[in-house]
């Protein structure tokens, strides 16, 4: 985009509007987003795909974004103005329609979703994380003992309808640390999993604060989940602060493995990740990034 979002000491109408005041701050991941929903009757990964204009269509929107005296609404032709997406292509369910037909947002695309198949080329990392035999997904969250993370199999049924972020390796330049080319390692965060214990007050130089100044702010941005379903998020560029960071607090936390693999009626292929994970069933680690298999 040929701009940049900065955050201003004012709280938007839509934030309290939301009642952000009352709202659960929690970390922003940095990942790539998915969602689990049915697809073939069983519950399956989707990967992000947003549906964008063609070229000449995204040079008449931006004539039309430049043209600041030109005040009217900018008109799509749905059916001419966008790339081809795969047939299992869905939009993303917040999307607006006219006619039946789907509308890109402001910024001229249609968010959606494509199904991850087993053993994709295109979406590996997506599929490294998921087992379809089993219905189950590389998961990591809070463990029950405070101050642990978790990394578990979870079942797909229990996770349905969730957006959740995929982290890892090949993912956004793995500014978590995980892994390695030889071993890469992914998962998948579920949103807002991550609440914020101390959060500072909606105040622009005490959240600059917070970032710089405590191991808890060393976090891509905060994603406010409001009562009402309304999310709102900040992140560290807003302020014009540097991301990713060398040590990150989710990097840093200790992490143990629950894994017990005779709970499935299956094997696990031998290079998989859940192989590797259940080999390491019990097992504790100082830092999420010291996991070694």
């Amino acid at each position: 985009q040929p701009f940049k979002v900065l955050a201003t000491e004012t709280i938007t109408g839509k934030a309290l509007e939301a009642d952000i005041y009352n709202a659960i701050p929690t970390e922003k991941v940095d990942g790539t987003c998915c969602y689990v929903t049915t697809y073939k009757g069983q519950p399956y990964l989707w990967a992000r795909l947003d549906r964008k204009p063609n070229k000449q269509a995204e040079k008449r929107f931006k004539r039309f974004l430049y043209s600041l005296e030109d005040c009217k609404e900018f008109v799509w032709n749905v059916e001419e103005d966008f790339k081809p997406v795969p047939d299992t292509w869905i939009p993303a369910k917040d999307i607006e329609f006219s006619n039946g037909n789907p509308l890109p947002d402001e910024n001229g695309h249609m968010p959606g979703w494509v199904p991850v198949e087993k053993n994709s080329k295109q979406y590996c990392w997506h599929s490294s994380v998921v087992n379809y035999e089993a219905e189950i997904a590389l998961v990591l969250k809070h463990h029950a003992d405070p101050g642990l993370l978790e990394i578990s199999p979870v079942p797909l049924s229990e996770i349905l309808e969730q957006t959740l972020e995929l982290i890892g390796t090949h993912i956004n330049a793995n500014p978590y640390g995980l892994g390695s080319k030889k071993q890469p390692v992914h998962l998948l965060v579920p949103h807002g999993a991550f609440e914020i214990k101390n959060p500072p007050t909606l105040k622009q130089n005490d959240i600059m604060s917070w970032f710089e100044g405590c191991s808890e702010g060393k976090v891509e941005g905060i994603v406010w989940h409001c009562h009402d379903g309304c999310l709102i998020k900040l992140h560290r560029h807003h302020l014009g602060l540097r991301w990713p960071l060398a040590e990150t607090y989710l990097s840093s936390q200790p992490v143990v493995i629950t894994f017990n693999r005779t709970k499935y009626d299956c094997d696990f292929e031998p290079k998989s990740l859940f192989h590797h994970f259940s080999n390491l069933d019990g097992q504790r680690f100082d830092r999420l990034k010291d996991i070694k298999f």
